[in-house]
């Protein structure tokens, strides 16, 4: 017989594990309960960590990432960056990075020998590949360096692409921050502090051996690809199995060969199958009411691709085109409105249903904890959403 696991349980399970009942001992505990932390729109960092931790979320942040560097900044499950602790990272490294890479080198090389500007690159390969090793070259002897400083250093990094010609969107864009990106998804360089304040979206890069002098420890791709799938189905099972290939941006086969090495637990999640560790059948105790105030692209928010036993209707209202979510209001286990910071500081939420005075009074007194947290830095999300927008504008 089937083990069934409903909605209230998978509920308990995202409260309880991703630290929104009770507080993690830190950031660096924080990103390990979610696996890793969505790092798209840098304040999004800061607000997961602030709804996660209740401390000084800057400054602990900014601690973990650049003092001790106990977190680190990369591109992994989907093409996307994020923030992670170091194993996490060996793992994302060896079972979605790699990937990445090899995919993003030959469609680079690809523009450069057909659509390089004036004139296309004869050899794409080898000249990717000098002038990658020129630019970790010029990057050890500053110590740190931004993409211009680099471009200065190493002029072929001015290297010019002519893309989508003949296109009413045609446009000619240097190489610079595609050489850079194939070396930090490569594991030769990582992201430093950034430009301006921990809001901005510009950093200064350093060689990931002066980083991080140890490195990330290296993993097989299928041993990596086990553990990571184990961890995300600890934190975000039980779930289908379309969520963990969505998450991890898997193939078929891949996805398949890491759950054949595990081999989860079929159960039944209100009629939808999914899996479940098959140590982890006990049920967890239903938490206190709880609310929290989520940002935009919130691990937690975008923790799977079925979303309706969370999200319920409001899907329209809460995310952009391209399917990034807003900054969302939570109760109990599902989003039930959204907020906004408004350029006076004030945060300001709407609720998309009726969850009654005392989960009102809740989220009130959440929005103005984080209204003060704010002070006087204006934070608005990367990717706007309908809800957001309309928030953020009103008088």
């Amino acid at each position: 017989m089937t083990l069934k696991i409903g909605i209230p349980q998978r509920r308990a399970r995202l409260a309880t594990r991703h630290h929104l009942t009770s507080p993690a001992e830190s950031v660096h505990a924080a990103a390990d309960a979610v696996v890793a932390l969505h790092a798209t729109d840098p304040a999004s960092v800061h607000l997961s960590a602030w709804a996660r931790v209740k401390g000084d979320g800057v400054a602990e942040v900014e601690k973990a990432l650049y003092d001790e560097r106990t977190l680190i900044r990369m591109l992994g499950m989907r093409r996307t960056v994020f923030v992670v602790g170091h194993e996490n990272a060996a793992l994302v490294q060896a079972a979605c990075s790699a990937d990445i890479a090899k995919k993003q080198r030959r469609l680079l090389e690809q523009h450069l020998g057909q659509q390089g500007h004036p004139e296309n690159v004869p050899d794409p390969e080898r000249w990717l590949a000098d002038v990658e090793d020129a630019t970790e070259r010029a990057l050890r002897a500053r110590g740190s360096a931004t993409a211009q400083q680099l471009s200065e250093d190493e002029p072929r990094l001015k290297q010019q692409l002519l893309m989508a010609k003949g296109k009413p969107y045609e446009a000619i864009a240097n190489v610079t921050s595609r050489v850079l990106f194939q070396l930090a998804v490569d594991g030769r360089i990582v992201r430093g502090r950034p430009r301006g304040s921990w809001i901005s979206s510009q950093y200064f890069w350093a060689p990931m051996a002066d980083w991080l002098p140890d490195g990330l420890a290296e993993w097989d791709a299928d041993a990596a690809r086990f553990e990571l799938a184990r961890k995300w189905l600890y934190a975000y099972g039980p779930a289908p199995i379309a969520d963990l290939r969505w998450w991890t941006g898997w193939t078929v086969g891949q996805t398949k060969k890491a759950l054949a090495a595990i081999q989860p637990v079929e159960v039944d999640l209100d009629g939808v199958p999914g899996v479940v560790l098959a140590d982890d059948l006990e049920p967890v105790a239903e938490p206190e009411p709880w609310v929290a105030l989520l940002p935009s692209l919130d691990p937690t928010s975008m923790g799977w691709i079925e979303r309706d036993w969370y999200l319920g209707p409001h899907r329209a209202p809460l995310f952009d085109g391209t399917g990034n979510i807003g900054p969302t209001v939570w109760a109990d286990g599902r989003i039930v409105g959204a907020w906004a910071q408004r350029a006076d500081g004030e945060v300001v939420h709407h609720l998309l249903e009726d969850v009654g005075a005392d989960v009102e009074r809740a989220v009130e007194a959440e929005a103005n904890h984080l209204a003060e947290w704010f002070g006087e830095v204006r934070v608005t999300p990367r990717m706007r959403t309908p809800l957001e927008r309309r928030l953020a504008q009103r008088s």
